[in-house]
């Protein structure tokens, strides 16, 4: 009863020391903030403000991205922007992520960019009684022989309470019975245990079972309790308990070592005989992890591997091993496994911040990205070094801790490049080391450092004549260069026309447009000037010059400047009768105001009186006798030359030449009278001619005869001088062709005039030539 009351004393002294409140406490020291929390606390709980505790401006906290970076997997808390606070975003539970280590510290980091700043929080998690006692096995068998003395104790296994301090386990109670006792007792390590004292003998014939209850409590608040039971089999003797080598055994255990690897060996001896001797082995206490990872063979006591073994998922396990003989007896030992670290785990890199793009003028040592490199090994296998490609105009600036900068080296040239692919490279210390690559993107913005820049120096364009208003004379897209760029002409006059009467340009394309057609034969080129300017601020420009070439088309036909056309004056000139084959008669002189091949002559006799009399020059227009004349040749010669030039399509225009051939002027008829007779003429026209010859015959002949003897009487009178062909002759803007048509030399004429010519268009012409007869 005594023992009952004071136990109840106990647990309200208890009860009275959990109702004092929680205050989480804050350290603040060299930038570094320490909480102390209870675990389990509620999603969206206030640890600390931490704008306060930082004496920092809450608005900063958005401007500087505040946030919190864990070394886990999870992020157990975070940052209200809007307050400062400090929540707890993750549950937290003291044996999960502890065990049974007496202090629970989780660390993470308050992370500050523009410029970056980094504060260490420690928080440390202080226990709540959130776990009640349990032990190994819901019924302990026990088997004690009837001979066994009073006094005899009997240990029971221990129950296990996750929770530190007086939130462990704290004493037991032993159900009322007339045979045992409890007596509590402390183990070596600190915990509690309790043991059956025989108060009064069994008697197996009496009574061959007994079951006991035994509850375990804890000293939290509230209290929370454990229940086993006991079931006793009263045997005969079984005097010795297993006895272990060791009372703790301690070993250590690479990570990722293979299934069935053998940990270790617990060995227990038991000096009875048969039966009672016989010592199995198992597990009495271990975590649910340990379980997956070992396992113990019953009857040799090896421990072996029996999962997967990671060192940064535990790097600790302790395990209990009881030893049972035959007769139900036990012992127990502890297992230490300390796992050693193995270098398994590649550096990880984060990009906690990038900036992109960038501007291509930013200074060197701008900061471009905050890199965070995490290895989860230990010790020199978690020391890492980073670093980027020489080449790139980047470089890693450590930071603190594992954090490092990316800044640039020098000022970039989006120009140059506007896109840069970093490599950033992550190597540990550890044998053999590993290393990871993770690549960044970066564009580089531009700004406005550069004028508009055109591909050449100088445009040239080729435009044919006659062409239709709206022509495009420059189709270039390349002209368009960097960023938005507006084109115009420069005001400027050409022959003294302003130039925009003449061309136009797009604005946005750079194309350049005829306003109107171009004549070849009034102007052949012309230069203007395009400004090219940018749309940036403030804007820059260039220019260049573009040079306009018009092209001929064959749009003249040629021009006869010799013999005059017809209508201006009536010229026959003469061929005497003795003038032999080759002998020059004539030349067609003809100009075509067009240029090059469009303005290449040839000439070819289109109809004569005699086709095979005369032939002409193909290209010189120089009208030869093709054979001698001979007597019965026709007096007057009629000659229609054709001049055509070599354009695409041809044109051409014909002249008439009217010859005489005769060696005396008194024998030419009257020379208004001639006109150009069809060689096709029909044959009416020819016997009309052969009645009317032969009717007026007799009448010619005294005729001829009285000129004869008035020209013995009287020579002719003659005067020679050179004829020049009257301008009028000459094509509209002929002086304007510059060289290039078909007039290449200068000929010099006689012309031989009759005193007794009744008009003075008659002219006889021919050109001083080597082989011209004069007459």
């Amino acid at each position: 009863m005594t023992s009952n009351m004071s136990i109840r004393t106990e647990f309200a002294i208890r009860r009275w020391r959990h109702l004092v409140v929680l205050i989480v406490t804050v350290h603040v020291c060299t930038g570094d903030l320490r909480y102390s929390i209870p675990e389990e606390m509620k999603k969206g709980s206030v640890i600390g403000n931490i704008a306060q505790d930082l004496r920092i401006d809450v608005r900063n906290l958005q401007e500087r991205t505040a946030r919190i970076d864990s070394e886990g997997n999870k992020q157990y808390c975070n940052i209200n922007l809007n307050t400062g606070d400090l929540v707890v975003n993750e549950r937290m539970d003291r044996e999960e992520l502890c065990g049974q280590k007496s202090s629970c510290t989780l660390n993470m980091d308050v992370v500050f960019e523009n410029p970056l700043e980094l504060h260490r929080v420690m928080l440390d998690i202080q226990d709540i009684n959130d776990n009640s006692p349990s032990f190994p096995n819901h019924i302990i068998n026990l088997e004690i022989p009837e001979s066994a003395a009073k006094g005899v104790r009997f240990s029971i296994e221990e129950a296990h309470d996750p929770d530190l301090g007086t939130n462990s386990v704290q004493g037991y109670t032993l159900a009322a019975n007339i045979h045992f006792v409890l007596d509590v007792r402390a183990s070596s390590d600190g915990g509690k245990y309790g043991e059956l004292v025989l108060e009064n003998e069994l008697d197996r014939e009496k009574q061959d079972e007994l079951t006991l209850t035994l509850i375990s409590y804890d000293g939290g608040s509230p209290q929370r309790s454990g229940t086993v039971v006991i079931q006793v089999r009263v045997l005969d003797a079984n005097d010795n308990v297993p006895v272990f080598t060791q009372s703790v055994y301690k070993v250590s255990l690479q990570e990722n070592s293979p299934l069935d690897t053998v940990v270790v060996t617990v060995r227990a001896t038991d000096e009875d005989e048969g039966p009672n001797g016989e010592v199995t082995y198992e597990f009495s206490h271990i975590s649910v992890k340990a379980k997956t990872v070992f396992g113990i063979d019953r009857k040799s006591g090896e421990i072996k591997v029996a999962g997967p073994i990671d060192f940064e998922d535990v790097s600790s396990f302790e395990i209990r091993v009881n030893a049972r003989d035959g007769a139900g007896l036990t012992a127990h030992c502890k297992v230490f496994i300390e796992i050693a670290d193995l270098n398994d785990n590649v550096p990880q890199i984060f990009i906690k911040s990038l900036k992109t793009p960038l501007p291509e003028n930013s200074p060197a040592g701008t900061e471009v990205a905050i890199i965070y490199i995490q290895d989860k090994d230990s010790d020199s296998n978690s020391k890492v070094k980073c670093y980027v490609q020489e080449t790139a105009p980047f470089k890693l600036r450590p930071s603190v801790k594992n954090y490092f900068s990316l800044i640039t080296t020098r000022e970039l040239d989006r120009e140059g490049e506007s896109e840069y692919n970093i490599t950033l490279t992550a190597t540990d210390e550890g044998i053999p080391p590993l290393s990871s690559s993770k690549a960044i993107i970066l564009s580089v913005s531009d700004v406005n450092d550069n004028p508009p820049a055109f591909d050449e120096q100088s445009y040239s364009a080729y435009v044919s004549e006659n062409n239709k208003p709206g022509f495009s004379v420059s189709r270039d897209p390349d002209w368009r260069q960097n960023g938005t760029v507006f084109y115009s002409l420069v005001s400027s006059e050409i022959n003294g026309v302003p130039v925009s009467s003449i061309l136009s340009i797009n604005g946005e394309t750079g194309v350049i447009h005829a306003v109107r057609s171009f004549d070849y034969e009034q102007f052949r080129s012309f230069k203007v000037h395009v400004v090219a300017r940018d749309n940036g601020s403030p804007p820059l420009s260039s220019n260049v010059t573009v040079s306009v070439y018009i092209t001929d088309q064959n749009d003249n036909s040629p021009q006869i400047l010799y013999p005059a056309p017809s209508g201006n004056s009536f010229m026959t000139e003469m061929v005497p009768r003795a003038a032999h084959a080759g002998s020059l008669v004539s030349k067609v002189i003809a100009v075509d105001a067009d240029s090059g091949q469009n303005a290449w002559l040839s000439y070819q006799i289109a109809k004569s009186t005699d086709p095979g009399l005369f032939t002409i020059g193909l290209h010189s227009g120089e009208i030869r006798l093709q054979r001698d004349v001979a007597e019965s040749d026709s007096m007057k010669q009629n000659l229609v030359i054709s001049v055509k030039d070599n354009g695409n399509p041809s044109l051409s225009t014909t002249c008439a030449v009217y010859l005489l051939i005769s060696d005396n002027l008194a024998d030419v008829p009257e020379l208004k009278d001639m006109s150009y007779e069809d060689s096709t003429s029909n044959l009416t026209s020819y016997l009309i001619i052969a009645l009317v010859s032969v009717s007026t015959f007799f009448l010619t002949f005294i005729i001829l005869v009285v000129a004869v003897r008035i020209c013995h009487r009287r020579k002719p009178r003659m005067f020679d001088g050179a004829v020049a062909i009257p301008s009028a002759y000459l094509p509209p803007g002929y002086a304007e062709v510059d060289g290039v048509g078909t007039l290449r030399s200068s000929y010099n004429y006689d012309t031989y005039l009759t005193t007794g010519s009744r008009t003075s268009d008659f002219k006889f012409v021919q050109s001083y030539h080597d082989d011209t007869f004069f007459f």
